[in-house]
């Protein structure tokens, strides 16, 4: 007070400065010199792993059988249970259960093969391994998904499917890509990598299109580190993945070494290595036995995002569930209004880092990756719905460890680079 009171006064426009640059230094973004919003970072995605997971990989190490064995076997059981399909095959990945669908399918050069660019690009490589040309429609820009109607646009004589991507956990048109595939008497194999818990229209994903990829990355929903599944309800089909999975052998490991005694085996086609391994299916089972459980913490944390984030007008938020359908809640994302902030997505994304928030960038738009623009020609401006979702959006940590802290902290550091870096 005395200091103040004798020569160093300070007027209330000085005052007025004064506070507002304190108000600036407190709210000033990490990534810009000021304090970040979390001590400890919160990483993007994190698997739940309790002493049931646990207890049931070291009863696999213990049992002296690592490969594919009883508990792929059973685990496959289960899962085809879960997704309401006849047949499930347990492989190494997503990825690799889309080429062997694909295989299975008979699509290779001369063939193409419709897709979204806005998907991650293994999507898309699959069908390049395979010798076919890839053909992308654009995205409905409510829902993200592959739009039907330029679907329907981009079919040939020399297209033979279809793969929707439900993107984020959301399922995508299937009634309307169903009717245009049956229309042009094309395949659909949809890729759910995201959507292990979705349902579409009284239908769960998994069980509806002639073949569905699921992964069980170290990232998901059910998270077996690497993995994936491939569902059917063509037995035909199934039994000629199971062999073309595994080195076209006739018979598997399994069957060949175990207490059921030898038998003789060949190749009967020249395969692949794309099993997955009883110590993944150990992971798999209890993650699948506690999906539901996780699914509720998962759309709490949702619903919070949604209501913290419909208040911010420089922010698109995803859309409204549509009704009778089941969304996965794998991702939660986020998509910038560019004409509303002084900084692109890209340092957005980097500032949210540094306030110690983990986030994704779920995708860049296939065909502007680099190998894509080079070897088709693919530019800005092909696929424009895609180009402003795909430049635009991050994704934020969702996940069943999360506290009420940790969300908080999410929607926190949101609001302080939105207002800090807002026109």
């Amino acid at each position: 007070m005395g200091t103040l009171e004798h020569g160093n006064k300070c007027s209330n426009a000085q005052m007025f400065k004064c506070s507002n640059a304190l108000m600036n230094s407190i709210n000033l973004p990490a990534i810009e010199g000021g304090k970040p919003v979390r001590k400890d970072f919160l990483v993007f995605g994190r698997p739940m792993i309790l002493k049931e997971e646990i207890d049931e990989v070291l009863e696999t190490l213990r049992s002296g059988w690592w490969g594919t064995g009883p508990k792929t076997k059973f685990f496959e059981k289960e899962f085809a249970k879960y997704a309401h399909a006849k047949y499930a095959l347990a492989l190494s990945s997503c990825t690799a259960a889309t080429e062997l669908a694909l295989d299975i399918l008979e699509i290779g050069t001369g063939d193409e093969v419709i897709t979204t660019p806005l998907t991650f690009v293994s999507t898309a490589n699959v069908v390049l391994h395979r010798g076919a040309t890839v053909k992308f429609a654009d995205v409905d820009p409510n829902t993200w998904n592959i739009d039907p109607k330029f679907i329907g646009k981009t079919i040939t004589k020399k297209t033979k499917a279809v793969i929707p991507v439900h993107l984020h956990g959301r399922p995508a048109d299937m009634d309307a890509i169903t009717k245009i595939a049956k229309d042009h008497k094309l395949y659909v194999i949809e890729d759910a990598a995201h959507a292990a818990e979705a349902w579409y229209h009284g239908k769960k994903i998994g069980s509806i299109s002639d073949f569905t990829a699921f992964s069980f990355y170290a990232t998901k929903n059910v998270a077996t580190g690497e993995g994936g599944m491939l569902t059917t309800n063509n037995k035909q089909w199934f039994e000629t993945a199971a062999i073309r999975a595994l080195h076209g052998l006739s018979a598997d490991a399994w069957n060949r070494y175990s207490a059921y005694g030898f038998k003789p085996y060949e190749a009967v086609y020249p395969g692949y290595k794309i099993n997955m391994t009883d110590i993944q299916a150990s992971l798999g089972l209890p993650q699948l036995r506690s999906i539901e459980k996780s699914s509720k913490v998962r759309t709490r944390i949702w619903q919070e995002y949604q209501k913290a984030f419909s208040k911010i007008e420089s922010l698109i938020i995803p859309a409204t569930d549509e009704a009778n359908t089941v969304h996965a809640r794998h991702l939660y994302a986020l998509v910038l209004k560019p004409e509303m902030f002084k900084v692109d997505r890209n340092r957005f994304v980097a500032a949210l880092q540094e306030e110690g928030i983990g986030c994704g960038v779920h995708f860049i738009p296939v065909h502007l990756h680099e190998y894509y623009r080079k070897t088709f020609g693919y530019k800005l401006g092909d696929f424009p719905e895609s180009e402003k979702i795909g430049l635009n959006i991050f994704s934020l940590p969702i996940y069943p460890t999360m506290n009420k802290n940790d969300v908080s902290d999410v929607i926190n550091a949101i609001q302080k680079l939105v207002d800090y870096y807002r026109k």
